[in-house]
């Protein structure tokens, strides 16, 4: 009940912002953004030569193709996007002109309603926006471990959202 409520204050904030199911003519804006907000989000993370555009990428677009995804548009166009796959947030990718509006914060939320409750979430550590995104939602760090970008070593953080039963 607190995530609607936390929803609806958040709708009074972006309410130029409408979310909506991904659908397959989304893919040219959707593959914009992410190609255009990926190397932000290696920044103090990994290597910038890890990043890839989506379309070449095989494991990330099979990934990507897989996930339910939610797109948020400002009128009709998309300038944002979420992935969940059961219990985890992924794919959460902004426009990066569209940044700093609480735009991703609304699509987070969108997921989280949808999730309804124990949503993890992976995050390059290095990547302080979104660790403090999750955090500011009562996700907390549960797990770090070391991976690679495209042959790039980086650390991954898991990060969990606590349940009230959890406090």
């Amino acid at each position: 009940m607190a995530q609607l409520h936390q929803l609806k204050e958040l709708e009074n904030s972006v309410s130029d912002i409408s979310t909506r199911e991904y659908e397959a003519r989304d893919w040219p804006e959707v593959s914009k953004i992410h190609d255009l907000a990926r190397p932000i989000e290696l920044e103090g993370s990994c290597d910038p030569r890890a990043f890839v555009r989506l379309a070449d990428d095989k494991n990330d677009l099979q990934e990507f193709l897989n996930s339910r995804k939610l797109v948020a548009c400002y009128e009709t166009r998309i300038v944002g996007f979420i992935g969940i796959d059961a219990s985890t947030i992924g794919w959460l990718y902004v426009d990066p002109k569209e940044t700093g509006k609480g735009i991703g914060r609304y699509l987070v939320r969108q997921a989280l309603v949808r999730i309804k409750q124990g949503a993890s979430v992976f995050v390059l550590d290095g990547n302080v926006k979104a660790i403090s995104l999750y955090k500011s939602e009562a996700f907390e760090v549960v797990d770090r471990f070391e991976s690679d970008n495209s042959g790039y070593p980086c650390t991954v953080l898991k990060m969990s959202q606590l349940m009230p039963s959890d406090i």
